[in-house]
Parts: C-alpha cells; structure tokens; sequence
C-alpha cells in the first residue's frame, strides 16, 4: 500500500482514483473544483478542494509525505507544469505528470517530472497494434527497444515443441508464458508442445517482433 497524491480530477484523474481505490492504496485527491471533489470523496482516503498552483496551498498537504505524487491535469498545461515543478521542490520523491503532447512530455520531464504518462497516444498506439492484427491480443512496452506482445501461436508451430522450434536462438525472442482458455501456464519448458488453442507471451526486441510476428 502506498500513500499517493493525485491532483486533477477530470475523467483520467477520475478513472485513476477509481483504480487506486480497487489496489487499496491511500488516496489524497485535489482539484479546484468543489463538484468533482465531492464526486471522488466515497473512493479516496481523503480529498481537497484547492488551487494546487498555490504554493502555500501545495506546502500544508506535506508533499514529502507521500510515496506518489500524479499530476492528472488536463487542458492546463502551464498549471500542470508550474505544480510539477512545485511538487519537486517541495521533496515528493516520485512526480508522475500528464501530457496531451510530444512537446508536452520534454517540458516536464526538464521541469521535475520522473515519469510522464500520454495516455491518448499510448492508447492510439496499443488499439493500432491491437486491432489491425487479427494474431495480436495484447501487448505491453517495456522500454523503447522492448516488448511483450500476446500473439496466436503460428499455424506451422502447432505441434511442435518449443525446444524444436528453438525460437530463442534463432530470433532472440523468449516464449515467457502460454495461455489457454481458463488458465496461463508459466512453468514451460523446451518440452511444451505448442496447440492452436494457446496463446503466447513472447518478449523481446521490438524490431525482431515485428518482423517475426508481422506487426
């Protein structure tokens, strides 16, 4: 459990509560406006109603406190990059802030953010992939060179055994995990045969998936 403060509370500040609130973290939540604070009282730990551009405002939350601080703000991007620079100051060790822009993210980035979240663009980019693809199901970047994508096994690897098809040592790429219907199976081996029924968990360099996988 983590003591997080998330300031803005429009609808991604809203759905972000609403997950925090589902994994049991303690949540302060602030935003100018008096109508969606009363909204999100009965999913938060606690909530303020506050300009969070106000220095002395920001200081009385003691921002050293907590493990989290996200900066949810949308439509106010000069608002959004004065308080993550303000929550630096004042000691949060974790600032976590949102962009709607690519120009967006090197500002706040240069201005005390640790983490940026795009989540417009993030999304464009996964429904992309995910939808144009009838052999992808899901997919997760882990940094700008890697990837876990979720993909049908290939009709010409049914039947074989991941040890023959050696998929490793030929393409760099590791099978992490199958999934079947009802259950993920971890505990694979070289001695796991593939079915047309499974899926895969595939991790590796981004290029080498695409190339493999057709993505």
């Amino acid at each position: 459990m983590k003591s997080i403060l998330l300031i803005g509370l429009g609808r991604f500040g809203h759905h972000m509560a609403e997950q925090l609130n589902r994994l049991n973290h303690q949540v302060m939540a602030v935003d100018i406006r008096e109508d969606r604070v009363n909204d999100i009282l009965p999913i938060v730990t606690n909530a303020q109603i506050g300009d969070a551009t106000n220095a002395e405002f920001l200081k009385s939350l003691g921002i050293s406190n907590f493990d989290l601080c996200i900066v949810a703000i949308a439509n106010d991007f000069q608002s959004s990059l004065e308080i993550t620079s303000l929550l630096k100051e004042m000691g949060a060790p974790l600032v976590v802030s949102r962009a709607e822009q690519d120009l967006q993210v090197k500002f706040l980035l240069r201005n005390g953010a640790d983490e940026v979240v795009y989540p417009e663009k993030q999304v464009a980019k996964w429904a992309a992939i995910r939808y144009t693809s009838d052999h992808i199901f899901d997919y997760i970047e882990l940094d700008d060179s890697y990837a876990m994508f979720e993909v049908a096994v290939p009709k010409d690897w049914v039947g074989m055994t991941i040890g023959q098809i050696d998929i490793r040592k030929r393409y760099n790429i590791n099978i992490v995990a199958l999934k079947y219907k009802d259950h993920m199976d971890v505990g694979i081996s070289p001695e796991t045969v593939l079915t047309s029924e499974n899926r895969m968990l595939v991790v590796g360099e981004y290029k080498n998936l695409k190339k493999y996988f057709h993505i």
